[in-house]
């Protein structure tokens, strides 16, 4: 097992039973929630981005190896919770953007998770229904 491969499990791991637990508890706490691709139920999963206008962008840290980015290539209608209120939207996976370079526009407190773990950065935008 490469370095990589263990540090990207070692936090996969936290995230999921620890980070992620608590921080879905906090009232204003940016969710994403996706649907199951297996399972078909709601997945809820902390994370940090930016509104610009209509668009929520953020940037995912293990790209298509996150099992939000898989449920999302499965069903991209999504809800996202922002300032505690929940919107509808669809959201777009863009291999093409710059995650550095979209990383610069967007809260930098998140950023340093994504790029301190990160191994597979993938810029989503959601476009937000209401």
């Amino acid at each position: 097992m490469t370095a990589d491969t263990l540090r990207d499990r070692v936090t996969k791991f936290f995230q999921k039973n620890v980070a992620n637990r608590v921080m879905r508890q906090m009232p204003f706490q940016t969710l994403l929630e996706t649907t199951g691709r297996k399972s078909g139920q709601p997945r809820t999963t902390p994370l940090g981005g930016r509104r610009v206008g209509d668009a929520f962008w953020f940037v995912s840290e293990f790209g298509d190896r996150s099992q939000y980015i898989r449920n999302i290539q499965a069903d991209p209608n999504v809800r996202v919770r922002l300032n505690g209120r929940w919107h509808r939207g669809t959201a777009h996976l863009l291999p093409e953007d710059d995650p550095h370079a979209r990383m610069q526009s967007l809260p930098g407190y998140n950023n340093v998770g994504v790029r301190t773990f990160g191994t597979n950065l993938l810029t989503v935008r959601v476009d937000l229904i209401d």
